[in-house]
C-alpha cells in the first residue's frame, strides 16, 4: 500500500464494492417495503433513501474512526449536491417523459428538504464546526419526520383501500423463503458496504497525503460523487420505468437522510469541522441547488430543460473545486 497507484487502485475497488453492494441492499430493500404495502413514494423516500445512502453513512463513520472528521461534512454536502443536481438531471434528460410526481411534496417533504440544508449552513456557520448537541437535534428531528410520514402513508391507504384485496393464486404473496432470501441479501450486502466504505476511507487518507491535498476536497469530489452513484442508478431506473415518484423520492428522502443522519450520527461521537472553503463555497451551492429544486417540481413535474440546468451547475461546481473555472 505504499505506491500511489496501489492506492487509487484500492480506492476505485473500494469504491466500486461500496456501491455495488448498496445497489443489493437497496433492491432487496425496496422489494421487502413494497411487499408489505407502503406506497411507491414511501418506499423510496424512506427505505430505498436510506439504502442508497448507506455508503455516506459508512464512510462518514469509518473517516471519524480513522481520524479524518473533516471528510463528513464534505461527503454530505457533495453527496447532496450531486443528488439534486447530477441525479435529478441525468434522470429528467433521460427520461422517456415528463418526470411527474403526484404525490404532495408541497405540505411536508419539500419544506423540511430545503429546511434541512438551511439548518446545515446555520449549524456549520455558527463556530465552523457541529457540535454534539447540533447532531442530536438532528438525530430527533429525522425520527420526528419518520413517524410522520409512516403515520401519513397509514391514514392514505386506510382512506383510500376500502376492502383488503385477496391476493391471485398465480400471484403468490411474498413467501417466506423469498422473505429470507432477501434478509440474507441485506445481510450479506450489508457486511460489503462496511469493507468497501472502510478501504475507500482508508485510501483517501493515504492519498490525500500523499497528493498534499485536502481530505475535504477528495471527500467533496471523488468520494461524494462515487456514493451518489447508488441514487444515480436507482433514479435513472426508476425514471426511464416511468417510475417518478419513487425517482423523486429517492433524491429528497437521501438529501434529508444525509443531513440529519450521515451529519447526526457521527456528529454523536465527536464535533465535525467545517473548513473555510467549504463553508464559503460549496455551502452557498447546496442552498441554490435545494432553492433551484423547490421552485422547479412546484408543478409536479421536471422538464429535460429543467434537467440540462442541473448538470451545469453541476459541471460549475465540479469545476471550480478544482480551480479549473
Amino acid at each position: 500500500m505504499d505506491s500511489l497507484p496501489i492506492l487509487l487502485l484500492i480506492f476505485v475497488v473500494g469504491l466500486a464494492t461500496l456501491v455495488k453492494a448498496s445497489d443489493f441492499f437497496t433492491d432487496a430493500a425496496e422489494k421487502i417495503g413494497l411487499a408489505i404495502g407502503l406506497p411507491p413514494f414511501i418506499v423510496g423516500v424512506t427505505i430505498v433513501s436510506m439504502g442508497t445512502s448507506l455508503p455516506e453513512l459508512l464512510s462518514s463513520l469509518l473517516g471519524i474512526f480513522q481520524g479524518a472528521p473533516e471528510v463528513v461534512a464534505s461527503n454530505v454536502i457533495g453527496s447532496n449536491i450531486a443528488n439534486i443536481c447530477l441525479v435529478v438531471g441525468t434522470a429528467a434528460i433521460m427520461s422517456t417523459k415528463l418526470l411527474r410526481v403526484m404525490y404532495n411534496l408541497i405540505s411536508v417533504d419539500l419544506p423540511l428538504f430545503v429546511g434541512s440544508a438551511f439548518l446545515f449552513a446555520l449549524m456549520a456557520s455558527s463556530e465552523q464546526r457541529f457540535t454534539q448537541g447540533e447532531a442530536l437535534i438532528l438525530v430527533i428531528g429525522y425520527i420526528v419526520y419518520l413517524f410522520y410520514i409512516l403515520q401519513s402513508s397509514d391514514e392514505t391507504g386506510s382512506s383510500t383501500d376500502e376492502e383488503p384485496v385477496a391476493p391471485s393464486p398465480t400471484s403468490p404473496p411474498f413467501s417466506t423463503a423469498r422473505s429470507l432470501r432477501e434478509i440474507l441479501i441485506l445481510i450479506l450486502s450489508g457486511i460489503f458496504i462496511f469493507l468497501g466504505a472502510n478501504y475507500t476511507i482508508d485510501s483517501l487518507i493515504q492519498i490525500s497525503d500523499r497528493l498534499n491535498i485536502g481530505k475535504d476536497i477528495i471527500a467533496i469530489s471523488a468520494v461524494a460523487l462515487g456514493t451518489s452513484l447508488p441514487e444515480l442508478m436507482v433514479t435513472i431506473n426508476a425514471s426511464l420505468k416511468g417510475k417518478a415518484e419513487l425517482a423523486v423520492g429517492n433524491v429528497i428522502g437521501s438529501n434529508i437522510f444525509n443531513i440529519f443522519v450521515v451529519m447526526g450520527i457521527p456528529g454523536l461521537i465527536t464535533p465535525l469541522p467545517v473548513s473555510d472553503e467549504i463553508l464559503l463555497h460549496s455551502v452557498p451551492t447546496l442552498l441554490a441547488a435545494s432553492l433551484l429544486m423547490f421552485f422547479i417540481v412546484q408543478d409536479n413535474k421536471i422538464t429535460t430543460w429543467e434537467g440540462w440546468l442541473f448538470i451545469m451547475l453541476y459541471g460549475w461546481f465540479m469545476g471550480t473545486v478544482f480551480g479549473l473555472l
